[in-house]
């Protein structure tokens, strides 16, 4: 089944439900939210305890196709429904549920998204938007045409110190930028040997509603599911998809960049089933008023990364290839690792806008934006207590557990009409975009591939059969 043919099948007609948009829109009470909730596990844990923890919702439905996720969702509100399939809690409670959150592996981020949306269900999906760029403009559309509240899952869009880089940044502080480098070395990647024969299906797991409108393949233990899928090309979008769109956001929004017109990936030759595990990806933007003519931007990933470049050096530091040569990274660990760098050394992950009149290290995440220029820091305490005053940011909070929440009680807020949202799929949809690009230049390594926006193919006809995938009936 292809695309087209899913998204026709999971319409409100197709499900028989014959509620009026208008009613399903009005169709809920103005001080309370009910939700439900596909994907339940680890980051949908998370997903749940934060928007379960706004005063105005309830938990009607709970999804997931392991048994234990299920188990433990089900102790923390034992009223809500509960399911195995998305497409049954979907049908079987329709107008009982006022929006959806989607916190699956990625491949399930748009088939879901997709069935909820087109029963107007107002939905929260978690980042990357989508596993194919089709899905994306897919997504991006059906919110445009019915109106929907949506909000993608990069909690720390509405941090402090993202919020004042983006305004620092407006305000002309390095001038025009000309260069983004940004960076992880987290490794989301796979060089090893492709997995042969299968191994038995855990007794909680339901194997074929895992793999979803993917494939069918074997089960193997540990390769896929819990943990890592995101290595994997049917399933995640390696390293720049799941931390590149958090570090990607405030110099994507900031800039106020559309998607590259070119892309080229430096990575080991593709295997087909596993992301490399090291990768530096440069794009070329259109420029805009925050950028010269034209923006250069390279991501650097895995092991190591970045690799040393003279736009990174700090003061004090001395040029060396990577920033982490002996460092071993813990993919587990370092997400949401706040710590603060010497001076003289990088963040861990983090961004460098280059521009005309210096450059900002933003480092990931919860630390204040630092001016270099000339080979020195530059105190901009002025510069920001004026942006903060002007735009009423109000003190920093270097609280994860009480910030966090806030992207998701926005949703709650905006599907209540109390707010408007600032990561909805208009902006999440190009943002992913970019990301994809970049996850699909990885198989032709070295190689550039030219993009056209307006058409959504690329000129190298051998990369257009990437940008979407054929759906298995399950």
């Amino acid at each position: 089944m292809n695309k087209r043919e899913f998204i026709k099948k999971s319409s409100v007609g197709a499900l028989g439900i014959m509620l009026a948009p208008s009613i399903l829109k009005a169709g809920f009470p103005k001080d309370k939210l009910r939700t439900a909730h596909i994907g339940v596990g680890n980051m949908g844990m998370e997903d749940l305890k934060a928007v379960s923890s706004h005063g105005a919702v309830e938990v009607v439905g709970l999804c997931d196709v392991d048994a234990i996720n299920l188990s433990a969702a089900h102790k923390m509100h034992p009223g809500a429904r509960i399911f195995f399939d998305y497409r049954a809690m979907l049908e079987e409670m329709g107008d009982e549920i006022d929006a959806v959150i989607v916190s699956t592996p990625d491949h399930t981020h748009a088939p879901a998204s997709l069935m909820a949306m087109n029963m107007d269900k107002p939905v929260y999906c978690q980042k990357p938007l989508t596993h194919y760029v089709s899905e994306s403009r897919e997504m991006k559309k059906i919110a445009a045409e019915k109106g929907l509240v949506t909000q993608m899952g990069i909690q720390v869009h509405s941090f402090y110190d993202y919020k004042l880089a983006t305004l620092l940044i407006q305000s002309g502080i390095i001038g025009k930028v000309h260069t983004v480098h940004a960076w992880s070395p987290k490794n989301w990647g796979y060089d090893g040997p492709l997995p042969e024969g299968e191994d038995s299906v855990p007794d909680q797991l339901d194997w074929n509603l895992w793999l979803g409108t993917s494939k069918k393949r074997p089960y193997k233990k540990d390769m896929y599911h819990p943990g890592n899928w995101r290595k994997l090309m049917d399933y995640g979008c390696g390293t720049l998809g799941d931390m590149g769109v958090h570090i990607f956001d405030t110099p994507y929004n900031a800039l106020e960049l559309d998607v590259p017109r070119t892309i080229m990936t430096e990575c080991r030759p593709t295997n087909g089933f596993g992301f490399p595990e090291k990768n530096t990806v440069t794009y070329e933007f259109p420029g805009t008023k925050y950028t010269d003519k034209s923006l250069k931007w390279i991501w650097y990933d895995g092991p190591g990364a970045p690799e040393m470049h003279e736009d990174l050096m700090l003061p004090g530091m001395e040029m060396k290839k990577d920033k982490n040569t002996n460092k071993k990274t813990d993919e587990n660990s370092i997400s949401l690792d706040a710590g603060v760098a010497a001076e003289n050394e990088l963040p861990e992950q983090g961004a460098m806008f280059v521009g005309t009149k210096g450059r900002l290290l933003l480092p990931h995440f919860m630390q204040l934006p630092k001016k270099i220029r000339r080979g020195k820091y530059v105190d901009i305490s002025k510069e920001i207590a004026k942006v903060s005053e002007e735009h009423n940011l109000g003190e920093p909070i270097r609280n994860y557990a009480t910030e966090g929440p806030k992207h998701y009680h926005q949703f709650v807020d905006a599907c209540l009409g109390k707010d408007t949202t600032t990561a909805p799929f208009d902006y999440a949809a190009r943002l992913t975009e970019t990301i994809l690009l970049g996850t699909i230049a990885g198989r032709f390594p070295g190689e550039t591939l030219h993009w056209d926006a307006e058409t959504a193919q690329f000129k190298e006809e051998k990369a257009n059969k990437y940008l979407a995938g054929d759906y298995r009936d399950f």
